[in-house]
């Protein structure tokens, strides 16, 4: 300081200040580089493209801030990483021109030999995808060779893994299959090695598995491609949330196995929820959303509702034209299920037109020899198109409409046909108005399975009756009985339309029958001689309108009716007499019918009170379990039972005569709900929303549907028998003393256990348990349990 003069001393300050400042502001773009880093490979991890991209941005833009300087700084790792995975999801986004543009920018200017050998293969391999994505199988090929060649030397890993694998998915797009298969089986060697040292997790296998079994797929290797698709499918429900991308990739592929295996059915749970998946996380206006629909499709055409696939593929097609480029090769496949879903339909001429534009986006983008046996199928279809419209013309006579010559050719679904040997059931429910319809079309799924029962027809009623019967529809889809037919029964004695709760898998459908009872008929007509037992879980008004219709046809083949509703105390009647349970009370006229007619004409009867519905009680806990098994049906339940639970409060608490409370019995007040549902007096003030007062839960006919088989009725239940000419007649729960019920335990961890198979099984889970004490039916014998939503 001493021989230092002012000036000089104070320039000195200014310098160590610019230093301190400069570090800061280092330190500071680190900090935001390494944050924007972070949220960004989060983002890519659970697919969000966008929100990665928007974030790797931040992150060039922090790092180009600091003080990294010079020639080579935009080819070290924090500019060359953060590059090539904004440049993935660019492609992922398509938009290909940008990550183009960023990748061979790096290229051009790299240096020879690259600063980073294994940062350069990733970023050949990056553009290498992007130009597969695009068609360009050829630059594709040149590229993954050369990544492949960079990172071959030394010791196998991950990274040779993925380049290895990028050059046989190239290979599997271009059509070379068998080349294809080799290179996959070897990156899946690779990566298992890596998970015997410990060096990855078992998620990373679930990547081979899923290329590898989309090779054999286009091999014609079904149930090896299956076996693949699964081992990755139970590795990402393991390791990841159930509404991850990665899930519902390994849902679309296995429900596609499935379809090529000829059980779609089993395939279409799978494809629904992962339609579900791709449509949260991507929206509606991206390729995976599009790809989700188009398996959809085809699960729905091997099970003959081709007017159903023809939806999702003219979906899928929509979007499949704005988000890539015109005649991209993506399209054929879609193209070729399109045409063969309209040729189902009868429609000739447009089935025609599409496999040739197929045809001709094919010669645009392969080369000869390239897919060779996907462009001749698409050649021998367009020539049997031809020669069926010919022979249509030929056939067709003058008069005969366009339309008419269409609608004869149409394939419609064809009749429910099981190798189950479970009894045949028609069922009728008012389903969307209470949980428990849904949840026992669920028991009937899990007992479907089990070659117990055997469903033939479901038939909505209770108005509005088409809004019943798609939520029906929707409800057997996910349930994996995509195959059991669909009718509209009656208004069910209401005299205005009645709610019907929403849910996400509700969908109309044309393979929906417009009449019931003429589904219900044409069931019987083909069933053996008093085999199907009629499960009525609502008003019974269709079914008197089938007795009366066709008297003859019900004598003969019905084996029983089991009905969930009520009777007056049978030891007071000579006969059978209803009394005021909902069901019931829906349409008393049609529901004496029902039982006068039964017992004239000798049809035994079962009958399920509301008290026995109340000695097996179910804490909503149940609930919970269920819905971890993130079923879209069990997460829809959970939401609506406590809905409907205050819908019914709202209900009790008003005047007897008010027309609000839609034929609740005036016995259901507020004092009855709180006795009933809760255990406890009804407090002084009323409060608006009750549900977290309720103790337990009761599911009607999911009893009802136990007890159409025969081992669980004698096993769980006591039958109270009223024989009347000749036939006896079965009631369980004559009154709040003999509810019918042997164990409630018992019972309960049956249809507990019975509610998770189902749920679990449509979606290839692997088994959970239910892990909370069921010992909670024992502790209550004087209270009633709690009624979901209805008040029989």
């Amino acid at each position: 300081q001493d021989t230092t003069s002012p000036a000089t001393y104070y320039l000195l300050r200014l310098v160590v200040l610019a230093i301190l400042i400069t570090v800061s502001h280092n330190v500071l773009m680190e900090e935001r580089y390494e944050h924007y880093m972070m949220v960004g490979d989060r983002a890519l991890a659970s697919l969000d493209f966008q929100e990665a991209s928007k974030n790797y941005n931040m992150a060039l833009q922090s790092a180009q801030e600091g003080t990294m300087t010079g020639d080579d700084f935009k080819l070290r790792p924090k500019m060359m990483v953060p590059t090539i995975n904004l440049a993935k999801c660019l492609r992922e986004l398509a938009r290909y021109k940008e990550a183009e543009d960023i990748l061979t920018k790096y290229i051009k200017d790299a240096k020879d030999p690259p600063v980073d050998t294994r940062l350069h293969a990733r970023v050949l391999s990056t553009l290498a995808e992007l130009y597969q994505a695009q068609s360009k199988y050829d630059a594709a090929a040149k590229l993954h060779k050369q990544a492949v060649s960079m990172v071959r030397g030394g010791t196998p890993n991950l990274e040779l893994a993925g380049s290895i694998a990028g050059y046989a998915e190239t290979l599997r797009k271009s059509g070379d299959l068998p080349q294809a298969e080799l290179h996959h089986r070897e990156a899946l060697a690779i990566r298992t090695r890596a998970v015997e040292e410990k060096s990855c997790t078992e998620l990373e296998l679930a990547v081979s598995y899923t290329q590898l079994g989309c090779t054999l797929a286009g091999m014609h290797k079904h149930n090896e491609a299956y076996q693949q698709h699964h081992r990755a499918l139970g590795l990402r429900y393991r390791y990841l949330d159930f509404s991850h991308g990665l899930v519902s990739e390994s849902m679309n592929y296995c429900a596609e196995s499935l379809c090529a295996l000829g059980k779609g059915v089993e395939g279409i749970p799978l494809a629904l929820h992962a339609v579900e998946i791709r449509k949260t996380i991507f929206g509606t206006t991206h390729p995976a959303y599009a790809h989700a629909l188009s398996i959809l499709a085809s699960c729905y055409q091997s099970v003959g509702r081709s007017f159903d696939a023809r939806d999702c593929l003219e979906k899928c097609l929509e979007i499949c034209e704005v988000a890539f480029q015109r005649n991209h090769a993506n399209i054929i496949p879609n193209l070729m299920n399109y045409g063969n879903v309209l040729r189902s339909t009868g429609d000739l001429k447009k089935a025609r037109s599409v496999y040739q534009r197929a045809i001709a986006i094919h010669q645009l983008n392969f080369k000869e020899g390239q897919q060779a046996s996907r462009l001749e199928k698409c050649r021998a279809e367009v020539d049997k198109l031809k020669a069926e419209s010919e022979r249509r013309d030929s056939c067709s006579s003058g008069g005969h409409s366009s339309v008419e010559d269409l609608s004869s050719l149409r394939i419609h679904p064809e009749p429910h046909v099981s190798d189950s040997m479970g009894t045949p059931v028609i069922v009728f429910t008012d389903i969307g108005r209470d949980v428990d319809d849904e949840m026992a079309l669920v028991l009937l799924s899990a007992l479907r399975r089990k070659h117990l029962l055997d469903p033939k027809a479901v038939i909505a009623t209770l108005s509005p009756v088409r809004d019943r019967a798609n939520l029906a529809r929707g409800s057997l889809d996910v349930l994996g009985m995509a195959d059991v037919p669909v009718g509209i029964g009656g208004s069910g004695g209401a005299v205005k339309d009645l709610e019907v709760y929403k849910a996400v898998h509700s969908r109309s459908s044309e393979s929906i029958e417009d009449c019931g009872i003429t589904l219900a008929c044409n069931v019987l007509k083909k069933a053996n001689s008093k085999s199907v037992q009629i499960l009525c879980l609502a008003s019974l008004s269709d079914l008197a309108v089938l007795i009366k219709d066709h008297e003859e046809l019900f004598i003969s083949k019905v084996k029983e009716v089991v009905v969930m509703g009520g009777l007056l105390p049978i030891d007071s009647h000579d006969k059978l007499v209803p009394d005021t349970a909902y069901n019931n009370n829906c349409d008393m006229e049609a529901a004496r019918f029902v039982y006068e007619s039964c017992q004239e004409l000798c049809v035994p009867t079962v009958t399920l009170s509301r008290w026995t519905a109340y000695g097996c009680p179910m804490r909503p806990e149940l609930l919970d379990e269920l819905a971890r098994t993130e079923h879209m049906v069990a997460t829809n339940i959970r939401k609506k039972s406590k809905e409907s639970i205050d819908q019914l409060w709202k209900k009790v608490v008003l005047p007897p005569d008010d027309p609000g409370r839609e034929k609740l019995p005036s016995r259901c007040d507020a004092k009855w709900f709180y006795k009933t549902f809760i255990g406890k007096e009804l407090p002084a003030e009323l409060p608006t929303s009750v549900w977290n007062d309720v103790e337990k839960l009761n599911m009607y006919d999911p009893l009802a549907v136990l007890m159409c088989v025969s081992s669980y009725r004698s096993t769980h239940f006591r039958c109270t028998e009223k024989v009347v000419n000749e036939v006896s007649h079965l009631v369980v729960g004559v009154c709040e003393q003999e509810n019918g019920i042997r164990n409630r335990k018992a019972l309960f961890d049956e249809y507990s256990a019975l509610f998770l198979y189902a749920m679990q099984a449509s979606l290839y889970e692997p088994k959970i348990n239910i892990n909370y004490n069921s010992n909670f039916v024992d502790e209550v014998t004087s209270k009633r349990s709690a009624l979901v939503n209805r008040a029989a």
